[in-house]
């Protein structure tokens, strides 16, 4: 972490050619720096103004640029901040940022804006890591759920639980102070009720996580199934392109191919694998054992079956050995028979054994719209409103789950007559994790883990 008293800078926007390039100045001198090569006075400029001029290195002139300021903290960071619009060739914004080096800034790392915006109490953590996410995001239903939480609402509600709790740990702390004049400033059934009320609100968040995890991360779905199957077929129509590449040669497939496609607001990163058989091919043995690994690591395992080679009792025996060696679950396998759009014979066949195969033609684009239906009547996210509070971090998650442990220890510690100084324990553990959330308790190794994952210049 650089000293505060540093001025950074960054490039803003992306790299590559571009028709402008935004440059960003942070810290106390950051006006001052700017005025060194920059054609006109502006040292009595106000607060969010614009000003047209140019870039100058000596007499050389670099750019002609327009430049806004931030002053008295009214900026992102909560400092005084500068942002240079210039035209977006490469050559021109290295060389801009190497002038404002050259007098006295410094590179900016990864993520430090948003740093200084939490340290100057502009952003709390949870919020500084919203912005990551929200940048990040790429369905409507991440982008919901990263502007919520960069607003505030997560971090409200558990402000709102630290105070409450806060309070309670004030009472029981002071009993402690007068415990041999065994008096009780904390109502034992009051405090008990108040804990299971922040019990119940930290559960339904913590629950909430299995589906923000899906919304920020994508749901990962495997199609597996014999060689020559059409899983390649399949993946192509349900990307819409030709991604992967298809023949009449079993064994094509012999890496993990992946891609995503978002239905919904909801991103499926689709997986498509090599076919898995007995085979003597050292490569393409490889490739059956990642599919399985694949297939371990999905939330969704798609079998794809022939559905004119297969008998229901080898279906039976297949998903028999994948519940076994795969450890999946029903809710898990979805079984498609794919080449079936003139086989009514085999769809009864199959149905009349128990199973219930969504009958299909990866070729013919038949019945793919019954397919997304199923996936997505598995994930079940609902709608995401945007008031909605979904957890998607997980540092959020088990910081939630120590809280309420700690919590559940308290509350089964009344019921049995816990000492006062165990039961200010708990509470005080329940409070320290809320606050890793918020940032009220922070290590400088908690942040340096967070805010390098950010860009450099957010």
């Amino acid at each position: 972490m650089q000293s505060v008293n540093d001025t950074i800078v960054a490039l803003a926007t992306p790299q590559g050619i571009g028709a402008i390039g935004v440059i960003r100045l942070s810290g106390p001198h950051s006006v001052q720096i700017l005025s060194k090569v920059f054609s006109k006075n502006i040292s009595s400029a106000q607060s969010h103004t614009a000003h047209y001029g140019q870039i100058k290195d000596g007499n050389r002139i670099v750019d002609e640029v327009l430049a806004t300021l931030f002053l008295d903290g009214k900026s992102y960071t909560g400092e005084e901040v500068v942002e240079v619009s210039c035209h977006g060739s490469q050559f021109i914004l290295q060389d801009v940022i190497r002038l404002f080096i050259e007098n006295g800034a410094v590179a900016a790392k990864p993520g430090e804006f948003t740093l200084r915006a939490f340290l100057n109490g502009k952003l709390d953590l949870s919020q500084a890591e919203a912005v990551a996410d929200l940048i990040a995001s790429n369905s409507e239903a991440a982008h919901k759920v990263a502007m919520q939480q960069m607003r505030g609402g997560f971090s409200d509600q558990i402000k709102v639980l630290r105070t409450d709790l806060i309070h309670f740990a004030s009472m029981v702390e002071l009993e402690l102070d007068f415990s041999e004049e065994d008096v009780e400033f904390a109502n034992r059934d009051e405090l008990k009720q108040l804990i299971w009320n922040i019990h119940m609100v930290i559960q339904t968040l913590i629950e909430s996580f299995k589906n923000g995890n899906v919304i920020k991360n994508g749901v990962p779905v495997v199609i597996a199934g014999k060689p020559n199957a059409g899983k390649s077929t399949l993946l192509n129509t349900l990307l819409n392109e030709e991604k992967a590449l298809v023949t009449e040669i079993e064994g094509t497939t012999r890496d993990v191919i992946e891609d995503e496609v978002i239905w919904n607001g909801v991103v499926f990163r689709f997986i498509d694998t090599a076919g898995i058989r007995e085979t003597t091919d050292v490569v393409e043995s490889l490739g059956v054992k990642k599919t399985l690994e694949k297939m371990r690591e999905a939330a969704i395992v798609c079998y794809l079956f022939d559905a004119a080679s297969i008998d229901p009792n080898e279906l039976k025996s297949i998903v028999g050995a994948l519940k076994k060696d795969v450890e999946i679950s029903n809710s898990e396998l979805v079984l498609i028979a794919n080449k079936a759009d003139q086989l009514e014979e085999e769809k009864k066949e199959f149905l009349e054994h128990g199973f219930s195969p969504i009958f299909i033609s990866a070729k013919e684009k038949t019945n793919i719209t019954d397919l997304q239906n199923r996936l997505m009547s598995l994930v079940n996210l609902g709608k995401v409103g945007e008031q909605d509070i979904t957890i998607t971090n997980s540092r959020h998650y088990e910081a939630l789950t120590g809280a309420n442990d700690a919590l559940m220890r308290a509350y089964n510690g009344l019921d049995s007559g816990l000492s006062g100084d165990l039961l200010a324990a708990d509470i005080r553990q329940s409070l320290f994790h809320l606050g890793e959330i918020t940032g009220e308790v922070t290590t400088d190794d908690l942040l340096d883990n967070i805010f390098s994952k950010f860009c450099i210049g957010k």
